[in-house]
């Protein structure tokens, strides 16, 4: 079964405490017991090792498996109560005060946030004094997020006028939210009346924004899995070919591709897949002349069409 990375997050938490009642469990047994599958499980294992009681890279989980079995060597080591050092008690507090300040926050977490706060103030002493001269502010996101939220929760529709930075232009439509997630950024996800199709908003690029009296009503969607990324080309979306030189390697680290050919001069041919092949135009005056689009040859021309006309704002 598929899951997200919040639902990744959860497992693993329980996971650990599964393992230490459980010393030398074995793994199909594991698996079972948490309805995933062993390779689910293996990647599970791959990254509590990285985990522990401090940011700083310290007391980090001890955990071990020969193919069946699975040991948590430092359990103990580890099950002593959690000391705060003065930095980490610090950076939470001042996260904590920072998100209960969020407008799309509901009443009932932010006063579960507040108690917890608290507590955590009375036990850091001295340091809560110090955490209390720093602050953390917000973008302006933060009221799209709070009406958002709202909209899903009220189950209403909204509109927006949204920044579309590939086609350089301001749009009006009616949408319906379905859920808020980040990626990097913070986006809704909802049914667009405009395209009559799903689409994906980032909330820093709505310019206005109002909840509507129409309920909200998107047909049955399946969520997708963002663990892998935001972007994820389907195998039917138009095929796009990049020549990369040596300084433009990184596109084949940040782009999800097809494949990636050695070329000569050390750069690399890349064929990718996007729903939106006109976005790619910014990559290629970004590349500058680290690369180019080979093709379509539409888009080829497209693309060094964007480039004369940024050349000639310069006066080039």
């Amino acid at each position: 079964m598929a899951s997200n990375a919040i639902d990744q997050t959860r497992r693993m938490l329980s996971l650990v405490t599964y393992l230490r009642d459980r010393p030398g469990a074995r793994i199909d047994d594991v698996a079972r017991a948490f309805g995933i599958t062993v390779d689910e499980l293996i990647s599970d294992l791959d990254v509590l090792p990285l985990c522990g009681t401090s940011f700083r890279g310290g007391d980090l989980l001890e955990i071990d498996t020969d193919g069946e079995r699975i040991w948590w060597r430092n359990a103990d080591d580890l099950a002593a109560p959690l000391r705060f050092a003065a930095d980490e008690a610090t950076a939470l507090l001042v996260a904590a005060r920072a998100v209960a300040t969020l407008p799309g926050l509901r009443e009932s977490d932010r006063d579960a946030l507040l108690r917890a706060t608290a507590k955590l103030e009375a036990a850091a002493g001295d340091t809560a004094g110090a955490s209390s001269r720093l602050s953390v502010t917000f973008e302006s996101e933060g009221g799209v997020f709070a009406d958002v939220d709202r909209a899903i929760a009220e189950r209403r529709r909204l509109w927006v006028r949204y920044y579309s930075p590939a086609r350089d232009e301001l749009t009006e439509r009616e949408i319906d939210p379905i859920r808020l997630f980040a990626v990097g950024h913070t986006y809704v996800e909802a049914w667009c009346r405009l395209s009559e199709a799903r689409r994906t908003f980032r909330l820093d690029r709505v310019a206005e924004i109002r909840l509507l009296d129409e309920p909200s009503d998107p047909p049955p969607v399946e969520l997708r899995d963002l663990s892998e990324g935001l972007v994820q080309p389907a195998a039917e979306d138009p095929e796009v070919v990049v020549e990369v030189a040596p300084g433009g390697r990184w596109v084949a680290e940040y782009y999800p591709h097809d494949s990636a050919e050695e070329l000569p001069d050390g750069g690399l041919r890349i064929i990718l897949r996007t729903p939106d092949p006109a976005s790619l135009r910014r990559l290629a005056l970004r590349l500058g002349a680290d690369g180019r689009i080979a093709a379509p040859p539409e888009l080829a021309d497209s693309a060094r069409d964007a480039a004369r006309q940024a050349l000639a704002a310069y006066g080039e």
